[in-house]
């Protein structure tokens, strides 16, 4: 294998569920000689769904990694692949995977176009700055359709698609792929399409290519002054000019080429190899990694992708092991040596790295050594967690972490006997370090433990992890839904003091703020941290509050706001400003101002106006006509708004925000309505203001047990 960083590729293949994923990555296993048989989904054979509820339920929860070689223009190149789960309940291995990836193939199902999942992923990848090529897929399934599915990708996200390839016929009669650069056919064949087969375009389909050829040069020209004159003097450029202006914009993701293929019946993976290498960037290619001094969180450093640089790398997955847990990492400069000592920024602990794999799936190659560019599994890591940074102590930086989202769904979860109780625990601590869109807690009131995730399909994986893998006898209760605070209107000059004179030395921290409703825009305007959803900012001018008290007065107030002020749910989308106070010289201590901030927030909140928030989903409902009065029903029976209702042939595409507490079983209610014919996905959209009857509802069934309690 090539270890020069331009011979190498980090890329991810991710998509909305069912868009065939799992499928191309077989494939790209097959022919890159990784897998001498193709594995299949539908069989439960796929190498990358190896676990037991994978192959089960015929889809994707967790990421896998793996690494195989490609030969192209006579030379070997390293791909470092990475297949992300569809479903929306498992989101965080997407975002995990794409904060470490250098480029991604986004793959479209060629009948559906881009769907609800691909705009969450596609966003995503912006959030991360990541390079992409669209795959149009399953263009051999009925009703597929090349320019629908383009027209998608610009429609629905936006992107400029630059399309270097058109499928010769769909459906049943798909049959070849023509590359609009060459402007030649290729035909798959062989029992499982691995020789690809260069002829001239069929006849029928000469004019159709030559259109979608002059607008893809039209399109190429306007990413390059050069290229744009040649086009307006009538000339066109050459094929290798036309490839590395493609290359250089794709790079800068000012556009995404579109190829299309059926990777099922094994067509257009081979040109999709060869486009992962002319087009997605090696890691030399990307910026150098940006951190910061964790001496001082204010000081911007650098790492150069450069294998003689110190050593960085970001842990972006942890999977627990019966021979040890294996901690993934991308190296991001350096080189590391198996045995080597290292260190943990962010908690200031050393690790060892006492072994390094590749990884194939679940299957592991030992290394000696890794550089920079690389991702790989390493065993011997015991206090590092996913967004945590690892590098040589001697030249210590942290690397930017990556967003976890927010659980919507929580429910209870109580061992049948004292042993179950005892290794409930572990076992609810290792999934926690595994999957970071996970929370358990302990509520006091009742005695349970909630366990909190993306969904009702997350939790009940989770659950079935638990009992069947774990063999941990366990009641569940039913799912509830996490709810959020926030407040109406501003409160100002609102004072927390904290003072006790008990003999002694006393306490003393006054605290005086503003409170206000705030937005993640109007954060990013301001150039404000919103962890959390929570602004938190210092005014104090003068002095008056010294400046060891300050951050003590600030962690209080956050700290407050994670764990609910008046209904006892974590509070969001507010900004917090300290704006006066008072110390005493002998008695003023950092708890004392820590606890002075929690009393400020605690009486600002009640003169804010404080309301409950409740997540609203984004559900795509696909239903044949004859049931869409039953389902449209049914939605404003929910509380449901329907955004929109696009035709697609003979079904309807219903787009929908409803509020999760009414989605509980929803998927076998609409089955119910439509004989079995419709389905539905859905995705966490934003928390919105409960009108004040549920509003009141929530907090009677809370205070009557605590049973809503998140």
């Amino acid at each position: 294998m090539p270890t020069d960083l331009s011979k190498i590729r980090n890329i991810g293949i991710c998509a909305h569920i069912d868009a065939g994923k799992t499928t191309v990555s077989e494939r790209i296993l097959y022919y890159t000689g990784k897998n001498y048989k193709i594995g299949e989904v539908h069989e439960g054979t796929a190498t990358m769904d190896f676990l037991q509820d994978e192959q089960e339920r015929g889809i994707t929860i967790q990421s896998a990694a793996t690494t195989c070689p490609w030969t192209r223009h006579g030379q070997e190149y390293k791909i470092n692949l990475i297949d992300t789960p569809g479903h929306v309940d498992f989101t965080i291995e997407v975002e995990r995977s794409l904060r470490v990836l250098d480029g991604a193939v986004a793959v479209f199902d060629g009948k559906e176009g881009v769907e609800a999942q691909s705009e969450t992923v596609w966003r995503q990848a912006d959030r991360y700055r990541v390079p992409r090529i669209c795959f149009i897929n399953k263009m051999d399934k009925i009703g597929a359709s090349f320019d629908f599915s383009y027209g998608t990708i610009k429609s629905r996200l936006g992107a400029n698609g630059i399309p270097i390839q058109y499928p010769v016929g769909t459906g049943h009669d798909f049959s070849a792929i023509i590359d609009l650069v060459k402007m030649k056919a290729f035909f798959f064949e062989g029992e499982k399409g691995e020789t690809m087969v260069e002829k001239a375009i069929p006849d029928s389909e000469v004019e159709t290519a030559k259109k979608w050829r002059h607008d893809m040069i039209e399109k190429i020209s306007e990413l390059d002054d050069d290229l744009m004159g040649m086009y307006l003097e009538g000339k066109e450029p050459s094929n290798e000019q036309l490839v590395a202006t493609l290359r250089k914009a794709t790079v800068e993701r000012r556009c995404y080429p579109v190829m299309c293929g059926a990777a099922l019946r094994n067509m257009g993976v081979q040109l999709l190899l060869d486009a992962v290498i002319d087009y997605l960037p090696s890691p030399s290619e990307k910026p150098d990694v940006e951190g910061t001094d964790p001496r001082d969180k204010e000081v911007k450093m650098t790492r150069p992708h450069d294998k003689e640089a110190p050593f960085s790398a970001l842990v972006f997955k942890v999977v627990s092991d019966t021979h040890g847990d294996l901690t993934y990492v991308r190296v991001y400069s350096g080189t590391l040596t198996k045995g080597t000592r290292l260190l943990n920024p962010g908690n200031n602990k050393k690790e060892n790295a006492s072994r390094i794999f590749e990884m194939h799936a679940q299957n592991r190659i030992p290394l000696e050594e890794v550089s920079a560019g690389n991702i790989v599994a390493v065993v011997g890591i015991k206090d590092s967690y996913t967004g945590d940074t690892l590098c040589d102590p001697d030249k210590p930086i942290i690397l930017e972490r990556m967003h976890f989202p927010e659980p919507v769904i929580s429910m209870s979860i109580e061992p049948k006997g004292s042993d179950d109780k005892r290794r409930l625990s572990d076992a609810l601590a290792t999934i926690r370090r595994e999957d970071p869109s996970f929370r358990y807690s302990y509520d006091d009131e009742t005695g349970q433990t909630i366990i909190s995730g993306m969904g009702e399909l997350h939790l009940d994986i989770i659950r079935t992890k638990i009992v069947r893998d774990m063999k941990i006898n366990v009641e569940v209760g039913k799912p509830k839904v996490s709810y959020r605070e926030t407040i109406t209107k501003k409160a100002e000059y609102v004072r927390g003091l904290h003072k006790k004179q008990s003999g002694g030395r006393g306490q003393f921290g006054d605290v005086i703020i503003h409170l206000e409703p705030f937005t993640a825009e109007q954060a990013a305007a301001e150039e404000l941290d919103f962890e959390d959803n929570i602004a938190v900012e210092n005014a104090i001018v003068g002095g008056a509050i010294p400046k060891e008290f300050i951050k003590p007065a600030m962690d209080g107030i956050r700290q407050t706001a994670k764990t609910g002020v008046k209904f006892g749910y974590p509070m969001i989308n507010i900004k917090v400003t300290i704006v006066d106070g008072s110390s005493h010289d002998v008695d003023s201590s950092q708890v004392a101002f820590e606890l002075a901030g929690r009393l400020a927030l605690i009486a600002a909140a009640d003169q804010a106006g404080p309301v409950l928030l409740e997540p609203i989903m984004k559900v795509v409902v696909t239903v044949p006509d004859e049931y869409l009065g039953n389902i449209t029903g049914d939605i404003a029976s929910r509380r449901g708004m329907i955004v929109n209702t696009d035709d697609r042939g003979v079904v309807k595409m219903v787009n929908a925000e409803i509020p999760l507490s009414e989605l509980f079983g929803y998927t076998t209610d609409i089955r119910g309505m439509s004989q079995g014919r419709a389905s539905a996905t859905m995705e966490f959209l934003e928390y919105r203001q409960m009108p004040t009857s549920m509003m009141k509802e929530v907090l009677e069934a809370q205070a009557g047990g605590g049973k809503d309690k998140k």
